[in-house]
């Protein structure tokens, strides 16, 4: 399979950064559909599988801190802060188990569910640490509501969207 050069991945990459931050505007008016729907978390995963870790790891860091910092939402603490840190696992973990994978198509599914898996645990050690810093709680059914129960319409859509769109960008690239 023919390789991403170092420029596509830059210019892929700089496009997923912008639609990281601009996706949200689409759910902006409803916080609710927003955090539903989880519209930065697409871009990232798929600079993660696209772009390799390195870029995922980095717009994934950068997405929510940039939009708290220029636009103040997310609020920067704790929530950006620990968004960056779950999404900055799902474009390292995505990237790392795709090619852990052999950059199969059958394990698209897998890599990306792992990757879901690791980055909603890395936003709750995240956020237990920011709660316990703030002296407010934390707990298991907090987390289950944030990670799991509030997201799921999110998770069900970069099931569907993810892996399609991985497989006909690399087709694309492959000519």
């Amino acid at each position: 399979m023919k390789r991403i050069s170092g420029t596509l991945k830059l210019i892929l990459a700089a496009l997923f950064l912008a639609l990281a931050y601009l996706l949200p505007f689409v759910t902006g008016q409803i916080p609710e559909v927003g955090r539903m729907l989880c519209p930065m978390h697409l871009p990232v995963l798929l600079c993660g599988f696209l772009c390799g870790w390195q870029w995922g790891l980095a717009v994934g860091f950068i997405a929510p801190l940039l939009r708290s910092l220029t636009l103040g939402v997310p609020l920067l603490f704790p929530s950006a802060l620990c968004m960056a840190f779950e999404l900055a696992t799902y474009g390292l973990a995505a990237a790392l188990l795709y090619r852990l994978f052999a950059r199969r198509k059958r394990y698209l599914y897998p890599a990306l569910l792992l990757s879901m898996i690791g980055g909603r645990a890395v936003w709750g050690v995240a956020m237990l640490v920011c709660m316990g810093i703030a002296d407010k709680p934390f707990g298991f059914t907090a987390f289950l509501s944030g990670a799991v129960t509030a997201a799921l319409p999110g998770i069900v859509l970069q099931l569907i969207l993810i892996p399609p769109i991985v497989v006909a960008v690399e087709r694309l690239i492959r000519k």
